[in-house]
C-alpha cells in the first residue's frame, strides 16, 4: 500500500474520530438540557442511577453515530 493512500487513511479516521466525539457531546447537552433532571449535576453529586441513564443514552447515541458514519 502506498505511503499517501495510508496517511490518508489515518486522516480521516481521525477525523471522523473527532465528529464521532462532538456528536456524542452535542447528544449528551441536548438529553441533559431536556429532561428536567440535571444529569450533569447529579452525576456530580454521585447519584449512581443518572449515571447509568446517562451511560445508556451514551451507548445508544454512540451506535446510532456509527451507523451514520459507516
Amino acid at each position: 500500500m502506498e505511503v499517501g493512500a495510508i496517511l490518508s487513511s489515518i486522516f480521516s479516521s481521525v477525523v471522523w474520530a473527532i465528529i464521532g466525539v462532538l456528536l456524542l457531546i452535542l447528544a449528551f447537552r441536548v438529553f441533559d438540557l431536556s429532561d428536567p433532571i440535571h444529569y450533569h449535576t447529579e452525576i456530580e453529586k454521585g447519584n449512581v442511577a443518572a449515571g447509568v441513564v446517562m451511560a445508556g443514552v451514551m451507548i445508544g447515541m454512540a451506535i446510532i453515530i456509527n451507523a451514520a458514519i459507516r
